[in-house]
């Protein structure tokens, strides 16, 4: 498969070419014996053909989807996923705030203005944050309150808001959460608001959200039918097959696979692109790791706060249950105190009638 990959990329080298490169530099030398033999093993594969790039790592997307390079990559991308004709009139500054706060989860985020004035943020996950049904309300919110500030500061007096356009929130999860494993049939989830009265009220706000893990397992010994699944395979798989398959369904897309390989022709900029990569990796490993042992501790503590109502719930029971048998301790009691004073009265009418009885009998004797 490397050879046919070299049939559709001739600028391909050998792993043997590449190790060689990478022999004659000693800072090169040393930042690949630094890696474990699995990264030494990937690096060396997709610079021979072996594998393709993945084109989800930081590096290479903003580099093979630029909008500010490649807009026309970026509207087609959005068409795909939008299901309309997309034109990209302005790429948006991202929120500092919003930066500053995430983690290194977050691959790419990029803002974009279309031409009918609303406004879209691509985003991709390595590794879904929790809650993510809460963090995108949260950022559409966001992305709403910026256009209306940006309409308003433009319109001045003339300002309505049939003016506020729709913003769309695309997420793509290289590792989604748990919520998507429950729909694991479906990989694009499209999402709006609606009244279950049918009121025909329009809310600027529009959500896809794309698992790509679920896509890939949906997609196993599957072929591509659409540039929908195009763009999803491109973004997912490293696959010399799929590589092939991608670009004679779609040739324009092999113009995209052109830029990678030859960025790795670069074999110094290529390896502090891929040490990069690493170290997100590493980074986004503890993150994750954080993450889930928070989730596991919130969990943890929920389950012992059940039990604690549970066992507070028993003990106002048992109370109960000592308050009615005290009840009926007290009723034996009065009981008991009944019956003693019913004997003690029969025992005065048995002393009574034994009295009246000697009587009788002295009067018989007389």
């Amino acid at each position: 498969m490397a050879k046919q990959m070299k049939d559709y990329f001739p600028m391909i080298r050998t792993r043997e070419e590449v190790q060689r490169e990478i022999s004659k530099s000693l800072e090169l030398q040393d930042l690949f014996d630094s890696w474990d033999e699995d990264r030494q093993k990937e690096f060396l594969d997709f610079c021979s053909g072996i594998r393709g790039v993945k084109v989800l790592y930081d590096s290479f997307f903003k580099e093979i989807v630029s909008p500010e390079m490649h807009p026309d990559r970026l509207e087609n991308l959005l068409t795909t996923f939008l299901k309309r004709k997309v034109k990209i009139v302005q790429i948006l500054p991202n929120d500092s705030v919003r930066i500053a706060d995430e983690s290194t989860l977050l691959i790419t985020d990029i803002v974009v203005e279309l031409e009918d004035g609303s406004i879209a943020n691509i985003e991709i996950q390595k590794i879904g944050y929790a809650f993510p049904g809460g963090r995108c309300a949260c950022y559409s919110a966001d992305l709403l309150l910026r256009q209306y500030k940006r309409v308003k500061n433009k319109r001045k007096k003339n300002f309505s808001y049939k003016d506020i356009k729709t913003v769309y929130t695309i997420v793509l999860f290289e590792k989604s959460t748990s919520e998507f494993k429950q729909c694991k049939s479906h990989f694009i989830h499209h999402g709006r608001v609606i009244f279950d009265t049918e009121l025909p009220l329009q809310i600027p706000q529009e959500y896809i959200l794309i698992p790509l893990d679920i896509y890939k397992e949906n997609m196993q010994n599957k072929p591509i039918k659409s540039r929908q699944e195009a763009w999803l395979s491109f973004l997912t798989f490293d696959e010399p097959e799929r590589i092939i398959e991608i670009i004679q369904k779609y040739p324009d897309f092999k113009e995209m696979y052109d830029e990678i390989f030859w960025i790795c022709q670069n074999t110094e900029r290529v390896m502090e692109m891929f040490s990069k990569e690493l170290l997100e990796m590493d980074r986004n490993t503890v993150q994750y790791m954080i993450e889930e042992q928070q989730a596991e501790l919130d969990q943890r503590a929920k389950q012992l706060n059940q039990k604690e109502e549970q066992l507070s719930q028993k003990d106002q029971q048992l109370n109960q249950k000592d308050e009615q048998l005290n009840q009926k301790d007290a009723q034996l009691d009065q009981k008991d105190a009944q019956l003693n004073q019913k004997d003690q009265q029969l025992n005065q009418k048995d002393d009574e009638i034994a009295k009246l009885k000697k009587e009788l009998a002295k009067l018989r004797q007389a």
